[in-house]
């Protein structure tokens, strides 16, 4: 039998704790300057043991922010924050920033051996048009303390309500080689700059994964700053599908230098064009696990916990 999620919630997020940790904070009503794209996120991120999983507003990319859903371009508008990337001017800053705002939960967050958060949100331009309907669900898992383990599972259909097709894309899309980097976003914490890489089919290091849809998963294990021990992020590739159009495979956004990130980009290389009505459809989960594994121990969590 899986340990018990501890659940609070206030006006503006959602607390999870587990094994008298603070495992994490979903905030639904961010307090977010509009030049970074406000939208929910997870943060902070904690393994078991109390070590940090992530971070929030670094100074190189003040819109990173722990786990988040986020887009780069949405047409001409930019869900990500930050500067916009085009091939005649490079990256410029913009007056193109979206909001994903949240509109409500199906239930009451409430605790347990599972944590389903089942949300609804808008995605509204800068100027206020609204775009995108967003039906997400975060479902909270497989927590052990004895194990030091706790996996989330994020999966969210988009439907274009704005008129007309909209692209989606990436900054690669747009012309600059191997920055793929949109959909479910993990940034790492500065202690895990270099850290091992590997994927399930046996690459490893972000020059062997950036780019590729062949591993199903991906991890990264790093020791902690100031805590003793250290940790391991498995991430697993999902899936990306659409009845209305035709979607690309999910390719993998991995770095470990000069900062450690991990997305499953479902736009890595090309775009997707979701036409009025038409409805995108992805399946991702992270987990995170106390300890440096190696790649066999990885290779046993990560069947254990793709089930």
């Amino acid at each position: 039998m899986a340990d018990a999620f501890e659940v609070s919630t206030t006006e503006t997020e959602v607390i999870l704790r587990g094994g008298g940790t603070e495992l994490t904070r979903y905030v639904y009503r961010p307090e977010t300057a509009q030049r970074e794209a406000p939208k929910p996120y997870l943060y902070p991120v904690r393994f078991l043991d109390g070590g940090p999983a992530a971070v929030r507003r670094p100074w190189d990319h003040r819109w990173h922010v722990g786990l988040q859903f986020t887009w780069s371009h949405v047409d001409d508008q930019n869900f990500w924050g930050g500067p916009t990337f085009s091939a005649e001017h490079g990256y410029r800053h913009l007056k193109n920033t979206g909001s994903m705002r949240h509109t409500g939960f199906a239930t009451a967050p409430a605790g347990g051996e599972v944590v389903t958060l089942d949300e609804s949100l808008q995605w509204v331009t800068i100027h206020g048009e609204h775009w995108v309907d967003e039906h997400r669900v975060h479902r909270f898992h497989s927590l052990d303390t004895e194990r030091g383990v706790w996996a989330v599972d994020f999966s969210t259909t988009l439907t274009n309500v704005r008129g007309s097709t909209i692209p989606l894309g990436s900054p690669t899309t747009a012309g600059r080689p191997n920055a793929g980097y949109t959909g479910w976003f993990w940034r790492g914490p500065r202690s895990w700059t270099g850290c091992t890489l590997i994927g399930s089919d046996g690459s490893t290091g972000e020059d062997a994964l950036m780019g590729s849809s062949e591993p199903d998963w991906v991890a990264f294990s790093s020791e902690h700053d100031e805590l003793d021990g250290g940790g391991t992020v498995l991430a697993f590739k999902g899936s990306s599908s659409s009845a209305d159009t035709h979607v690309p495979p999910v390719k993998w956004f991995t770095r470990t230098t000069p900062f450690t990130v991990a997305s499953q980009s479902p736009a890595f290389d090309e775009k997707i064009h979701l036409p009025h009505g038409g409805s995108l459809h992805l399946e991702h989960r992270f987990a995170f696990i106390n300890g440096v594994h190696s790649p066999e121990s990885i290779r046993q969590l990560a069947q254990q916990l793709s089930v």
